[in-house]
């Protein structure tokens, strides 16, 4: 049915002959089997096709999160297609720029934001406006024909399978090309890497428009052959209750928060197997109260729109907290100056990774892909960290985030890591704003839990800081912004605190 190299036949290859298998556990707690969700996939790669979709066309999907979504997702890749999910919180006005730079052939859009879009595609020479609902109802699905005998298109490893947008901190975003065989690889190498079996039981909260719920869990589910608990978003009391009956949870650092607040959390996680974490860095003080009250020691990973994943905290061995562990088989990670040399274990420098998990290049922007680009492969992911000699990673930040006060570096990390110990604070987010003496000023934003003041956290941190690293200035905030996947905003507290030195 399904080429050797093509990423449909990956995910489906652990289901074959294991039709009646679970593959999701709904929320009305009925379960679809892996046979009827290949089946719809393929009535939706059907009726794509049938719309004129014809091979490396793209499928622009900003639907809410159901099961269809998924099989939409499935079906796109066995029609020959590009997937392009899009986050669903963004606006129209947003959508503009996403979709006039993707041109897809198709757009599937939920009901309700359908007037809003039709101009906007009509504009983009988008050749089907459909809608898909959270119920699973819309027009796409009204249109899909009898299940029939379905081939695959034919693509190969190198092919285009997808294309993710980065979240755009800085300038326009840009559309990430995946192939057939950075998602396959990617995948099957968590698979093994995390032991995930056909016994399993994945909890699935996270959103399916970003690497980490669609290419990282729902992959390794299909890959993998076992089930999951499909939550259509996060609910913390609900995911409790499904710990007995379930053996994984991925999620971003916000859940294990907010799960340590659930009554019978340390019972209900007895019989876990694997709490994974990423997509924002975890605070010590969260794996360690994590691990207090259930036992398990949450195993982080390091990854990213470009890439999928790049490092991990090992499943049998330490899982060393502050740390994103280290490489994945496959992966050739570096750690270099500006120059492009590498730097000393344990100095900071730029991490720069090559691999079959490694993207093809910036959608229409083939100047900035080659700028991203060492000659002999590698991919500079913009991210500072440090390798330790042992190889763990510790992220510090992202390099567009270094602070240059009076012609020193100054890495935010190494700051919020001493505020964020101190009682009386939730967390921090450290930035360099312009400064008239200095170039640029350390300030401290602090979500604050008690009474803590100003000049308490300065004279706390001050011992183990050189005065150049003090933040001139800290502020306290209610919340620190966030993005869905929980990554504080940093762009936006540089934008609200831009002139506070100005006098």
């Amino acid at each position: 049915m399904y080429s050797d190299n093509h990423l449909g036949a990956v995910l489906r290859a652990a289901s074959t002959g294991r039709d009646d298998a679970v593959f999701a556990w709904l929320p009305d707690r009925t379960g679809q089997s892996y046979g009827t969700f290949f089946q719809q996939a393929e009535r939706m790669a059907a009726r794509l096709l049938a719309l004129g979709l014809q091979p490396g066309d793209r499928v622009a999907v900003q639907v809410p999160k159901s099961i269809e979504a998924l099989q939409l997702f499935v079906g796109t890749i066995l029609a020959g297609g590009v997937f392009l999910p899009l986050n669903t919180d963004y606006t129209p006005a947003e959508l503009s720029y996403f979709i006039s730079n993707s041109e897809p052939r198709i757009l599937v859009v939920h009901s309700a934001a359908e007037p809003a879009l039709a101009q906007l595609a009509r504009e983009a020479g988008v050749s089907q406006l459909l809608t898909l609902d959270a119920d699973g109802g819309g027009s796409l699905v009204a249109g899909l024909a009898p299940a029939s005998d379905f081939r695959a298109v034919s693509r190969g490893a190198g092919d285009l399978a997808a294309i993710l947008y980065t979240s755009g901190t800085t300038g326009r975003s840009k559309g990430a090309m995946l192939s057939h065989e950075n998602l396959s690889s990617n995948a099957l190498t968590l698979r093994d890497h995390w032991g995930f079996a056909a016994q399993d039981t994945l909890i699935h909260a996270l959103p399916i428009f970003h690497t980490h719920g669609l290419f990282v869990a729902t992959n390794i589910v299909l890959t993998a052959g076992c089930a999951m608990r499909f939550f259509p978003r996060f609910d913390a009391a609900a995911i409790v209750q499904a710990m007995p009956v379930s053996t994984a949870l991925m999620g971003v650092p916000t859940f294990y928060v907010r799960l340590l607040k659930e009554e019978g959390l340390s019972a209900a996680a007895a019989g876990m197997r694997l709490f994974v974490s990423g997509s924002a860095p975890l605070l010590d003080e969260t794996h360690a109260r994590w691990q207090a009250a259930t036992g398990h020691a949450i195993l982080e990973r390091y990854g990213m729109t470009e890439t999928n994943m790049n490092t991990s905290n090992p499943y049998d061995g330490e899982r060393r907290a502050g740390t994103v562990g280290l490489p994945l088989p496959g992966v050739d990670l570096r750690i270099v100056d500006a120059a492009g040399s590498a730097v000393p274990a344990g100095e900071p420098g730029v991490i720069e990774v090559r691999g079959p998990n490694v993207f093809m290049g910036y959608w229409q922007m083939p100047e900035k892909t080659a700028e991203e680009f060492r000659d002999d492969g590698y991919f500079i992911t913009g991210d500072i960290a440090r390798q330790a000699a042992d190889g763990y990673v510790s992220i510090i930040g992202r390099a567009k985030d270094l602070i240059i006060s009076g012609g020193y570096n100054v890495y935010p990390k190494e700051i919020e890591l001493l505020i964020d110990a101190l009682d009386g604070v939730n967390e921090c987010a450290v930035i360099g704003v312009p400064h008239p003496d200095f170039g640029e000023g350390v300030v401290a934003v602090v979500d604050r839990s008690g009474d803590i003041g100003a000049e308490d956290i300065q004279s706390a941190i001050a011992p183990d800081l050189a005065r150049y690293k003090q933040p001139k200035m800290i502020v306290f905030v209610d919340a620190l912004p966030r993005n869905t996947m929980g990554k504080v905003q940093k762009n936006l507290l540089r934008n609200d605190y831009a002139a506070v030195f100005d006098a």
